[in-house]
């Protein structure tokens, strides 16, 4: 049973999202947990094939329209998107400087939320490229910071300890007590400021293609359940409105007719 400080936690970063309406919400990464308030998705990974970048069900979920296609080169308009989503995508990405990039063309706000790299390094989701932080500039602005893993994990042998039994159980119940702390929750308006630094190395990602799945489905239930009970109150701003191609896309890939966008996943060419 989730405890207070985590529905609070849950909440605020899952549920309370800060839009009007009639805003247009866009999910970058959306994966087999779509972000509720949602008009379109975007995932270039959806098949079952790419299901060890996801922690729930092996298929992206498509209650909306998908777009699977680049976060660094999206298909969308500029500015078209009242806010993006962006939650647990970037590390998972070999270049999270040109979706930061794409996120800031198509959108005028948004919330980016991610694995912060002090608690990652003692226990991290294996197929994360990148450690993550927040930096202050000269300036006293926040920095989204992104360093390159060399391997799987920061260290082996603490890895290995921290994996084992009955290690590992008492660290996730430790871990979800004080998840707040585990994570960079980033929000941002109109532009923000990021560093990448380094790149994956060739070795780490032929480990990462060698990872079996890691899927938790009873965690997955609970998110979607726990997300429809509290969103209930909130049903009217998710109503489905009718979007046109025309609606999102930039102008040369709007296809002829201008169709009706539908709950269904597209490929452009």
């Amino acid at each position: 049973m989730p405890s207070i400080t985590e529905l609070r936690s849950f909440h605020r970063r899952r549920i309370a999202i800060p839009v009007r309406p009639g805003d247009l919400v866009l999910d970058v990464g959306s994966g087999d947990k779509p972000h509720w308030r949602a008009d379109v998705l975007l995932d270039r990974f959806p098949d079952d094939e790419h299901s060890v970048q996801r922690s729930g069900a092996a298929a992206a979920r498509t209650p909306r329209p998908l777009f699977d296609a680049d976060a660094g080169a999206m298909p969308f308009a500029d500015k078209v998107f009242d806010y993006v989503i962006c939650s647990h995508v970037l590390e998972h990405v070999l270049d999270p400087g040109a979706a930061m990039s794409e996120m800031m063309r198509v959108g005028k706000a948004g919330y980016i939320e991610l694995p912060v790299a002090s608690s990652a390094r003692i226990l991290d989701f294996p197929s994360h490229l990148w450690w993550c932080s927040v930096h202050v500039d000269a300036d006293g602005d926040d920095v989204l910071t992104f360093d390159a893993k060399t391997a799987l994990s920061f260290h082996g042998e603490i890895d290995g300890w921290a994996r084992s039994e009955p290690v590992h159980a008492d660290l996730q119940k430790l871990f979800a007590k004080h998840l707040t702390s585990r994570l960079i929750t980033f929000s941002w308006t109109d532009s923000f400021r990021f560093d990448v630094r380094g790149a994956p190395t060739a070795e780490l990602l032929a480990d990462v293609e060698k990872l079996g799945e890691q899927h938790h489905p009873r965690e997955d239930i609970g998110v979607r359940l726990l997300t429809k009970l509290l969103t209930l109150p909130r049903w009217r701003e998710r109503r489905p409105r009718q979007l046109r191609m025309s609606d999102v896309l930039r102008p040369e890939l709007v296809p002829a007719g201008d169709p009706v966008l539908e709950s269904r996943r597209y490929t452009l060419d």
